[in-house]
């Protein structure tokens, strides 16, 4: 009878921890689920914030995205069952530039197919095979004749090839017609073994370690400050895995702090081109101002805000500064070119053929991108400027579907929360 009620005992014991062990698993992955959700970026609908219904705001970005691919002053063109391309249509090129941002758009997005075509065309008409720019991008081609105008590297169309790779790696997986990863390694790869032969060298200038203009000549000897985009080397960080790991965290505290330098401390301002200590470098072609390329330095500071948010004091002292300036010029007139002190330039960069001031889409789109970082409620109304905004002509006749409408479009993806990390999809 005393066994019989040890056996008892005994069984009740082992059956108490069977049904008690699955919950204690449960509640242990809950807390580890819920540690991995905290460590998280959490991608703000600033457009929500502001109002706006997610149905109109899913409109919004279709109808973006629809103009700027499909629509009938669209940039982006198909070629045969297998490629495509982007054209800056004004200057009648196809450039790494537009090639990559519609790659990063199309993963963002969920568009595979549009992915693969621009990267296929890409691979067959602008990356080099051999030499020593093996493995580096023409920057621009006609993409009528297929002539490349310039066989040398725009540094920054590497650097969101790769990113944009990686992440469809990690979202569609290497099997199936592309293995994004091995194409991702393989730039990297080559990127690693230029020692200078030829001219060409590293993406990224090792000794400062930046991002340079152009990987050859002289141009591996200063910087685009638009082209620093520190999340993305944390990117490269996680998912390269091609044993340069540490050393990509260390551009992204290199980026952010060069940042620091680069941007004038009252209105936020940076030169087109700079130092690789954020002084402005003047070039034959233009003296230093904030043109063109600096818009997209407002867009990148938002990125790395809410991917990382590593340099949050500094960056939400930026976008206040930088946002503050353009609305004292106006938040529905600003102008889309300054010195770094905020006065008129002297010289105008043309865009195409046209040379003017104006208040540009491009603009109005990236600034607007700077109210995810700034701290002060009423920098809303930059968020209401660029949903107002139309991609469309001008009064003039001027329209840029390209630059503008990519800035446009990147803009209103980071502000409804769908440009993102993309991580590796759990099978």
């Amino acid at each position: 009878m005393i066994v019989y009620k040890n056996l008892n005992i005994k069984i009740s014991a082992f059956t108490l921890f069977m049904l008690i062990t699955p919950l204690w698993i449960i509640g242990q992955h809950k807390k580890k689920t819920a540690k991995t959700e905290s460590e998280r970026p959490q991608y703000r609908n600033l457009f929500k914030e502001a109002g706006y219904s997610q149905i109109e705001i899913d409109k919004k970005v279709a109808k973006a995205y629809f103009d700027i691919f499909e629509g009938p002053n669209k940039v982006y063109f198909e070629e045969g069952d297998s490629l495509g391309y982007v054209s800056d249509v004004k200057n009648k090129d196809a450039r790494t530039e537009g090639m990559s941002y519609g790659m990063m758009v199309a993963v963002q997005l969920n568009k595979k197919e549009v992915f693969d075509r621009l990267w296929r065309w890409s691979v067959k008409y602008m990356q080099h095979q051999d030499g020593p720019r093996e493995g580096y991008f023409a920057w621009s081609v006609n993409p009528l004749t297929k002539k490349q105008n310039s066989p040398g590297s725009a540094s920054d169309g590497e650097l969101y090839f790769v990113t944009s790779l990686l992440f469809a790696s990690n979202k569609w997986g290497n099997t199936t017609g592309i293995d994004y990863y091995k194409e991702a390694r393989k730039i990297l790869d080559a990127m690693w073994k230029k020692d200078g032969t030829g001219n060409v060298h590293n993406i990224i200038n090792t000794e400062y370690k930046q991002i340079s203009f152009v990987p050859e000549g002289g141009g591996y000897n200063w910087t685009d400050p638009s082209y620093h985009v520190p999340a993305f080397y944390e990117i490269w960080a996680l998912y390269a895995k091609d044993g340069h790991e540490q050393f990509y965290k260390e551009c992204a505290e290199v980026s952010r702090n060069f940042l620091h330098n680069a941007c004038h401390p009252v209105t936020g301002l940076n030169s087109d081109y700079t130092e690789f200590n954020g002084e402005p470098h003047p070039t034959p072609w233009m003296p230093p101002g904030f043109r063109y390329d600096s818009w997209r330095v407002p867009m990148n500071v938002a990125m790395d805000y809410t991917w990382y948010g590593k340099d949050k004091k500094w960056q939400e002292g930026y976008a206040k500064r930088f946002q503050d300036f353009l609305r004292s010029k106006g938040l529905d007139k600003f102008e889309d070119q300054f010195n770094l002190d905020g006065t008129t330039p002297d010289f105008i960069l043309q865009a195409g053929p046209v040379k003017k001031l104006r208040h540009s889409i491009g603009l109005v789109a990236t600034s607007a991108t700077a109210s995810l970082v700034n701290p002060d409620k009423e920098s809303l109304d930059f968020v209401h400027a660029v949903w107002n905004a139309k991609l469309e002509p001008y009064e003039d006749g001027y329209f840029d579907p390209y630059y503008d409408g990519l800035m446009y479009l990147f803009s209103l993806m980071h502000l409804s929360g769908k440009y993102q990390i993309i991580v590796p999809e759990v099978k």
